[in-house]
């Protein structure tokens, strides 16, 4: 019997029992409980939007040509581009998507991440531009932040097994592969972060939380780790890498900070200096050319990456490219250091590769990537507002209106919460906001509530354990701005989420669902207690830090009291839920009682249940179906009939 089958049966007859009765299909990989069948211009919209393309810069080769991921059929795909508005030449062809590809350094081969299923247990492969890949680690464990020596000639990754808190740092020769050695192991979740230039020594980071990590350094002849600045404040420690002399680190840091600056560590004394002194905005990623010469770094300013190129021993700024307003993607010097590759993406833009000479300050653009049908100028151009809470915190949110409304109209609204909890809503390219605003001519709201990354250590921690509730309130006060505005109606308002912002979809509805049409949710956490034993092992402590321990008693009552599940009596309008059969994170189960609760109490709920993804959905094919079940639910909730918006059709300069 197929898993599928095998699925659509269990799923069947777990239902067989509720008091509402259950209509089970078959799409595809998909099992669809009570989802009505999908219209043929429901399918067309969805596929105009849907066709978009964006190019991903991953790594350089020695030639001065780059290895990019896309996706040119139903998966992102690894392809070569030998220089700029060159051919993508597709070299991975897997049903599976292709998470990272690395460059061994010095020569033309890679290394690549690859998964099975949306499962996130990723396996390293090597290959070179032509042939077949070898796989360099062991099926059944999950694999990952893969650092290379400066020759190429040792990789060394972590390695964590099912069932266990244990992570392992493994070494091998990527260019003759063979047995991997174990260099050290620990009883929490590591990560290597660089090899010094004379292999003796490696950098690796042991992450307790989003808010805490610890640097270590690896004796790799004694397998002998000691941790620098050992009394240092708690802190978050990001891509710590060495400096020229092997004596220095520079790492992302908000050690005595609200926002995280780029910082020198000194590795003896553990002493550390601000390199960015004076920034509001958090530093949100950096890179060094190999001599350690130049050093660019992103800002994060207020969700819009802000590019500086500066020479690293004087501090003397250089040139700085003129990019479109958006979001950084990737930031990469080329093995000789004379051009930076830059990945942006924006809210009109899928997201495309660039390159900056460095000597003459020329900026030259790689990749043209495709919106499919959609003409640009029909895209909703997001606007950043703040909104204040119950207690007066300043809360931001990105708002995405429908262009073509008439004068006068109030528009339904979309509140789409992010997940994380630690991520942040930013101006990319968010094909469904611009889906929605176009054919369902919705306005979509993308707040950053408390808890939410980019604005500070302090905002970071606003809704930590028992404070979780505190960021569903931020959304009561959204609420009350859009009953405020005169083109927003408040009586066709719906909540929107996936994982964390799932948990969030259904906390809003336990408590606003007076307010509210109806709510929409992907792989949400829906008991606290549930989700903590139920999440794979590797990850359990660091979602504990976060969330809280439901082995504490005092966590116990929060969670009991807090856990969507415990007032689903409270929900009183429909619910979309949607899972992948394959998620580690957030577990099938998740989903599947909080549907069978909200179906017990006779809720209309439709579930969506993929067989073949993970904590998200990959394939394009899923990807569709999860877009048109979501515009024909939302479209019911609105009291829409009749075809949805009409097409958008292209410019003449398109």
């Amino acid at each position: 019997m197929s898993k599928a089958l095998f699925l659509a049966l269990a799923l069947t007859a777990s239902t067989a029992a509720l008091a509402q009765p259950v209509a089970v299909r078959r799409e595809g990989s998909a099992t669809l409980q009570n989802v009505p069948p999908i219209p043929a211009d429901v399918r067309e919209a969805v596929q105009r939007y849907q066709n978009s393309r964006a190019a991903q810069f991953e790594d350089w080769l020695p030639d001065g040509s780059m290895l990019i991921a896309t996706r040119f059929g139903a998966t992102q795909q690894i392809h070569h581009v030998a220089s700029p508005g060159a051919a993508r030449t597709q070299i991975t062809f897997s049903a599976e998507p292709v998470a990272e590809a690395r460059v061994i350094p010095g020569s033309d081969r890679f290394v690549l991440t690859r998964d099975t299923g949306g499962d996130e247990w990723f396996q390293l492969y090597a290959r070179g531009l032509n042939g077949a890949a070898t796989q360099l680690t062991a099926p059944g464990t999950r694999n990952q932040s893969g650092v290379f020596s400066k020759d190429g000639a040792l990789l060394v990754w972590a390695r964590a097994t099912r069932g266990s808190a244990a992570y392992s740092l493994l070494a091998v020769d990527p260019r003759a592969g063979g047995t991997p050695r174990v260099l050290y192991q620990s009883d929490g979740a590591i990560g290597p972060a660089d090899i010094s230039p004379d292999k003796s020594r490696l950098i690796f980071v042991r992450s307790l939380s989003n808010r805490e990590d610890q640097v270590f350094e690896l004796d790799l002849a004694s397998g002998t780790a000691r941790r620098i600045a050992p009394k240092a404040p708690t802190a978050v420690y990001q891509e710590p890498r060495y400096l020229p002399g092997g004596q220095r680190l520079i790492a992302i840091s908000d050690r005595g900070s609200d926002t995280r600056q780029l910082v020198e560590i000194d590795l003896a004394s553990g002493a550390q200096t601000v390199l960015t002194l004076g920034l509001k905005w958090d530093v949100e990623s950096f890179d060094l050319s190999d001599d350690g010469r130049l050093l660019a770094y992103a800002v994060n300013e207020d969700g819009f990456s802000r590019i500086v190129l500066q020479e690293r021993g004087t501090g003397r700024v250089l040139p700085q490219p003129d990019l479109p307003r958006g979001v950084l993607t990737a930031l990469k010097f080329s093995p000789d250091g004379k051009r930076l590759a830059i990945g942006l993406t924006s809210a009109t833009s899928a997201g495309d590769v660039w390159s900056w000479d460095v000597a003459n300050g020329a900026l030259t653009r790689w990749t043209n990537s495709e919106l499919g049908e959609l003409d640009p100028s029909r895209l909703a151009e997001p606007e950043l507002i703040r909104f204040k809470s119950f207690d007066g915190l300043s809360v931001p949110a990105f708002v995405y209106r429908p262009k073509g409304v008439a004068p006068g109209t109030r528009t339904p609204v979309i509140i789409d919460i992010h997940g994380g909890p630690e991520a942040q809503t930013r101006p990319v390219w968010n094909y469904g906001a611009q889906y929605f605003a176009d054919v369902l001519k919705a306005t979509v709201i993308l707040p950053n509530v408390r808890g939410s990354d980019g604005y500070g250590r302090r905002y970071l921690n606003l809704d930590n354990a028992e404070k979780r509730e505190d960021s569903v309130k931020d959304i009561g006060a959204l609420l009350d701005w859009v009953a405020r505005q005169p083109d927003l109606d408040p009586a066709k308002v719906a909540v929107y989420g996936q994982s964390y912002g799932g948990y969030m979809s259904l906390a809003v509805m336990t408590h606003y669902s007076d307010r509210l049409v109806g709510g929409v949710e992907r792989y949400g956490i829906s008991n606290w207690t549930s989700f903590l034993q139920n999440t794979e092992a590797y990850r359990r402590d660091n979602r504990r830090a976060e969330y809280g321990d439901e082995r504490d008693p005092k966590m116990q009552k929060v969670f009991a009291r807090i856990s969507p599940i415990a007032n689903v009596a409270r929900i009183t309008k429909p619910m979309l839920v949607m899972q992948g059969a394959n998620d580690p994170r957030v577990p099938q189960s998740e989903s599947d009682q909080v549907v069978a609760k909200l179906r017990a109490q006779g809720n209309e709920t439709w579930y969506v249940l993929f067989a073949d993804e993970g904590h998200g959905f990959l394939k394009k094919p899923n990807n569709d179906l999860r877009r048109e079940v979501e515009t024909v639910f939302l479209r019911k909730l609105f009291g829409e009939a009749g075809p949805v918006g009409a097409p958008a059709q292209p410019s003449a300069s398109h």
